[in-house]
């Protein structure tokens, strides 16, 4: 893939997901990103079995360099300070006021390197009363409204991914787009801030809207019932998804596949609203009908009347799936300790080249000699 963002340097001080997802995003689109990490140690999401290569290490790191630096320490820190001066974008999710402490303060940094876009993300923000708690992916989620629309109120538990973390990491990488795109212009690097709290907030825009304009306080199943949204358990054990929303084809498309053609002449589904009022006995009904037949039968059905849906797959299937397979989404890298690794690609293609190529994920220091050659030797030669 074009790598739209060669030549730009990436200095990320990032753990867990936020800042590393951040830094990741930019390393997909071709920034050089080099990891800042504590000796030893290294980012508390590598613990994993023993080893310093988790999972969820692996997952938001690709495409980087890890060099480790502890900035307290004064040579590191003068190290760590040739390489902002190198820097395009600086990242980190300290809480607020860790970052000075480390020497790594946006006014410090900005003093060295005044083009530096400096990231600052946080749990709730720089300032304000919650400032200083400490905030993970389920308490954002919780404090933005969004936790209360996917919580079943029949069995209350938290579930699926980290979606706090990761969409923060987003949010990050969009306002640095931004910032370099204005330092084109000004020469000036700008601070950016995103917190957690905010990114949910606005991640979770819709049930505000709803809340502004309607006065509708949503619940988890509000936007299913009017996106006409259904999970199907078929014959197999297997289950389906359906997302029917209003277009009338898409209904009479499913009654044909289910071989009920009046079904929609019944007054309690006629229309959309209707649907919408008696959506727990469509469930009943779709769900009574689906058992009859495997998924793969269902998906030929629906597929034949134009009715969307999909197959639910776990992780196992997905990638195996026929589309999937032809979006080359599945890539893979060599990795000098661990054969081959695998992932799954950037979304984004540019002029219709998809993003194939991937490094693994950094052993913890691998770039330590050439860093410290290369400004250690810069550092001399200043004496």
């Amino acid at each position: 893939m074009a790598k739209v963002l060669s030549g730009i340097r990436v200095i990320e001080q990032g753990t867990f997901i936020t800042g590393p997802n951040a830094g990741m995003l930019l390393a997909d689109l071709g920034a050089e990103v080099i990891k800042v990490e504590q000796p030893q140690t290294g980012d508390p999401f590598r613990a994993f079995q023993g080893g310093l290569y988790s999972p969820h290490f692996q997952t938001y790191n690709r495409n980087k360099r890890s060099v480790t630096l502890n900035t307290k320490l004064e040579d590191d820190l003068a190290i760590f300070d040739e390489m902002i001066r190198d820097a395009d974008v600086f990242i980190q999710n300290f809480r607020p006021g860790a970052a000075e402490r480390l020497g790594a303060g946006e006014k410090r940094l900005r003093k060295i390197n005044p083009r530096l876009i400096y990231c600052a993300i946080s749990g709730f923000g720089q300032d304000g009363p919650a400032a200083g708690r400490p905030a993970y992916d389920t308490v954002a989620q919780a404090a933005s409204g969004f936790l209360g629309l996917l919580i079943n109120p029949a069995n209350p538990r938290v579930v699926g991914p980290a979606i706090a973390d990761s969409l923060t990491g987003f949010y990050a990488a969009y306002g640095i787009l931004g910032a370099l795109h204005e330092r084109h212009t000004t020469g000036i690097g700008r601070t950016v801030e995103v917190s957690m709290l905010e990114s949910m907030c606005h991640f979770n825009l819709d049930a505000f809207t709803h809340y502004f304009s309607a006065d509708e306080v949503m619940g988890p199943y509000s936007r299913p019932s009017v996106s006409q949204s259904y999970v199907l358990e078929c014959a197999d054990g297997k289950w389906i998804a359906l997302h029917m929303s209003s277009p009338e084809k898409f209904w009479q498309g499913l009654a044909n596949a289910i071989e009920h053609p009046d079904l929609f002449q019944d007054p309690l589904y006629g229309d959309r609203s209707q649907r919408i009022k008696n959506q727990e006995r469509l469930i009943v009904l779709l769900g009574n009908r689906f058992k009859r037949f495997d998924r793969d039968e269902w998906c030929r059905r629906l597929e034949e009347e134009d009715v969307p849906h999909a197959p639910m797959y776990n992780t196992s299937e997905a990638l195996k799936d026929p589309q999937a397979k032809h979006l080359q989404l599945e890539i893979s890298a060599p990795h000098p300790q661990r054969g081959e690794w695998r992932s799954v690609r950037s979304p984004v293609s540019f002029d219709g080249e998809r993003s194939l190529e991937v490094t693994a994920p950094p052993i913890l220091g691998e770039y330590d000699a050439q860093i410290r050659e290369k400004y250690g030797a810069a550092m001399l030669n200043k004496v």
